[in-house]
């Protein structure tokens, strides 16, 4: 171990945060893993990093926390009140967000942290877990540069592509986007499995030459085996995405843009939900076109 590297604390051990943990325990970093779940705690011992049996424990010694948690009232949870990262952390740790939460929790973070002489940078990211398992995550990041200076080095063990976006908030936003052009390209990506299909296609075939051309993406790379093995384990379940889409809407309200196709979308998720599939991968989506072509789902 490099006695050089910060220490880290890492709060929220699910699908994406238990292998990032790992990756940064992988790359040398001390990490002292919190989270609700035991099992889970337990996976990043085993891994090579350490437990903890509270937020506070966890967060006493670093110099770097880094959370990942489903989405805001979570990230006020572990950040604020008299056991959260704010009280317990030592002045001058920086606290890096990469839950996709609503940028407006992220700004307001930020201001109450710096008053407890805490930094703080919104980091989301995309890639699901495969993309976190692989260390190949996009990172978007909010803040001020000399802190994402800072932590550049550290998030290179865990992502690819890491760009600064603006001010604290950016990242949140650009998440938005992000989980917008996603889901958009999944329901796109589902009607045409269908249609595919009714039409008699070789599906495999019809995906693969597709995936050559304009059409392709990184969204039908990683999930066309989803899609053609009807696999919706989740690596990104729909219940998450569905509140990413309340998130982009309601952002995108605010600022005066119009969503037309992303609003449709969303409310296809919203639906998928409500019918008991909210458990499921965001692939999934082909569940509602095929219940809307009158296939027995």
């Amino acid at each position: 171990m490099s006695s050089n590297l910060p220490k880290v604390a890492w709060i929220g051990l699910g699908i994406m945060g238990s292998p990032m943990s790992e990756n940064l325990v992988k790359a040398g970093y001390d990490v002292t893993g919190h989270t609700l779940e035991q099992d889970k705690v337990d996976r990043l011992v085993a891994a090579g990093g350490k437990g903890a049996a509270s937020i506070a424990e966890a967060v006493r010694d670093a110099d770097v926390v880094i959370t990942m948690v489903p989405a805001s009232p979570q990230v006020e949870a572990v950040a604020y009140g008299p056991d959260g990262i704010l009280e317990n952390a030592r002045r001058g740790t920086l606290l890096i967000d990469m839950s996709s939460i609503t940028p407006q929790t992220s700004v307001d973070l930020a201001k109450n942290a710096e008053e407890r002489g805490i930094r703080v940078l919104d980091a989301p990211v995309s890639g699901g877990e495969a993309g976190a398992i692989e260390a190949v995550l996009s990172i978007m990041v909010g803040g001020e540069r000399r802190d994402f200076d800072a932590a550049l080095p550290l998030l290179e063990a865990l992502g690819k592509t890491i760009v600064l976006c603006g001010p604290h908030g950016s990242g949140q936003t650009v998440k938005a986007a992000n989980q917008l052009i996603v889901a958009v390209n999944i329901q796109a990506c589902a009607e045409a499995v269908v249609f595919l299909e009714k039409s008699g296609v070789d599906l495999a075939a019809a995906l693969d030459v597709l995936n050559g051309g304009l059409a392709g993406s990184t969204v039908l790379t990683r999930k066309k085996d989803n899609f053609l093995q009807r696999d919706f384990a989740p690596g990104f379940r729909i219940d998450l995405h569905h509140k990413d889409m309340g998130i982009v809407t309601d952002a995108a309200r605010n600022v005066g843009a119009a969503l037309p196709v992303g609003a449709v979308v969303a409310q296809l998720v919203a639906s998928l939900r409500a019918q008991g599939d909210g458990g499921l991968d965001h692939s999934a989506l082909l569940r509602s076109v095929e219940r809307l072509s009158g296939s027995q789902v």
